[in-house]
Formats: C-alpha cells, structure tokens, sequence
C-alpha cells in the first residue's frame, strides 16, 4: 500500500452541508481513527470545504458541481490511489450512523460478500416522513424492473464495497441516478450482495434538503439517457 496502513477508506461526497459536515467528520475520526477519511467537496456555494478541512481527512475538491455520483466516484479513484481494498459510501448530512459502518466492513473482511447494502427498513429510522417512504418504495420497484434485483432499500448512500476484487467498478453516472447504476454494475459484475440494517436520523434539516418528486423523475431520467449514451 501507498503511505496507507489500512485498507478502509470512508468517502464522503459533500455539497452545501457546512452546518453538520464538521460534526459528521469528527463523529466518524473518533469512532474509526485507523480508517482513511476522503471527502469531495462538489464546489459547493458555501464554507462547507473550510468546515471539512480537518486533520486527518483528505480533502478533494471538483472546480464544477458534477454531482453526487461523480464525487463517490473521485473519492472511489482516490482511495485505490492509496492503496485501499475496501470503500464505505457514507452522506455528509448526518443522516447516517457511523456504528453501522463496523458491521459492513466486517462482513467484506470476512468474505461474505462483495458489496454489502445499507437498508433503512432491516434498521431503524427516526421521523420519516411519509412521503419519503413512498418515494423509496417506488424506487424498489424501478430498480426491480431495471435490473432484476429485488430490495428492501435500493437508494441508500450508506454501502461497503470491495474495490481491491472490483478494479473494474465505476460509477459513470455523475448525479443522483448513480444509485440505480450501482446496482446495476453488481449485475453486470456478478458482484455478490448483501443488505445489512442500517439507522437513519432524519432532522429537521435533513428532510429540508431531501428529495423532491419532481428530482426522483429527474433521476430516472437521467439513468435511461446515461444508458443510452454508453
């Protein structure tokens, strides 16, 4: 490995979230103070790279706003740079609990599987709001149609991948659909999956910045148009 003692990388895509990013960094150093800490800071419009620029956490940084998927996927390249076999996928708003983080990491050392999936609903969630619910069941069937696979939760941002057996993993799609096309690519990869309880602490704030109807067409749009352009 590069420089690098552990194989565990923890990347954090990040825009516009300079009220909680510091606390989420903090929260996730001290509970794994061996693993590597990247974020990709997605030129977000407020402090949130001065807020994310602590000791210890690689931080990147894109010139444009590409997107979400663009920024997992620049973290992914940076920590096989590092030398990591392993990368967990976890989302700057706070939503997210760093304990779970143990057990999927645990399961791919173990070589149980080759991705293990965080499901809010083998978890627990705190104020979700109903509509919500009904956009992720949704979103269940759309992943069922599209590629076969049948989920409790196909749109989590919390997930634990073996990138070290997986050179050939790659997220190409640079905005929200990237979550569908993960799935996708186990298929195509015939990685072997697993989903793994996982909590979700929706805040007042969180659910301000979730998403909208309107952004979860706008996602299954850009999924079919990024397809199509392969």
């Amino acid at each position: 490995m590069k420089n690098n003692p552990t194989p565990v990388a923890i990347v954090i895509p990040l825009y516009n979230e300079e009220r909680v990013i510091k606390g989420v960094l903090q929260e996730l150093h001290q509970k794994y103070p061996k693993y590597v800490l990247i974020v990709v800071d997605d030129s977000s419009m407020d402090n949130s790279a001065k807020e994310a620029c602590l000791k210890d956490v690689y931080l990147l940084h894109h010139s444009v706003n590409l997107g979400q998927g663009a920024a997992l996927q620049t973290g992914i390249e940076y920590a096989r740079e590092l030398g990591c076999s392993y990368v967990v996928t976890f989302d700057s708003d706070g939503q997210h609990d760093p304990a779970d983080i143990a057990l999927f990491v645990q399961t791919l050392q173990n070589d149980e599987t080759d991705i293990v999936l965080g499901s809010r609903f083998l978890g627990k969630t705190e104020n979700m709001p109903l509509r919500k619910k009904y956009l992720l069941q949704a979103s269940r069937v759309f992943t069922w149609m599209t590629t076969g696979i049948w989920l409790t939760d196909s749109h989590n941002g919390l997930r634990a991948i073996n990138i070290g057996k997986f050179p050939q993993f790659e997220i190409t799609q640079n905005r929200m659909a990237h979550a569908s096309e993960i799935i996708s690519i186990i298929k195509t990869l015939k990685m072997r999956y697993t989903e793994k309880p996982c909590n979700i602490r929706y805040t007042e704030y969180s659910i301000e910045k979730g998403q909208s109807m309107f952004n979860s067409i706008n996602i299954i749009i850009d999924y079919f148009v990024g397809n199509m352009m392969k």
